[in-house]
């Protein structure tokens, strides 16, 4: 089946660079989410083991893959239910 494949290709020349770009697109997606799933902490695979994973966030490091100008203050009341709970 693959040598149909590249005889296609070779008759139809003008394919190529659709299915280089559409490699890289399949390449940089895969790598995206293999890097995220590896280093966000927000991002989780057993639930069990970290059912609130947002608890362990550090708020004053930026989450997002580009942040512009985050200054983070702790809301009032949030951190007064907070601590009514604890």
């Amino acid at each position: 089946k693959m040598g149909g494949f590249f005889q296609m290709l070779m008759k139809k020349k003008e394919l190529i660079p659709l299915i280089g770009f559409m490699a890289f697109a399949a390449t940089g997606a895969t790598s995206a989410a293999i890097y995220f799933l590896l280093t966000k902490p927000d991002v989780i695979l057993n639930k069990t083991k970290n059912p609130e994973p947002w608890e362990r966030l550090d708020p004053s490091k930026p989450q997002k893959l580009i942040t512009i100008n985050q200054k983070w203050k702790p809301v009032e009341e949030l951190e007064l239910v907070k601590s009514l709970y604890k």
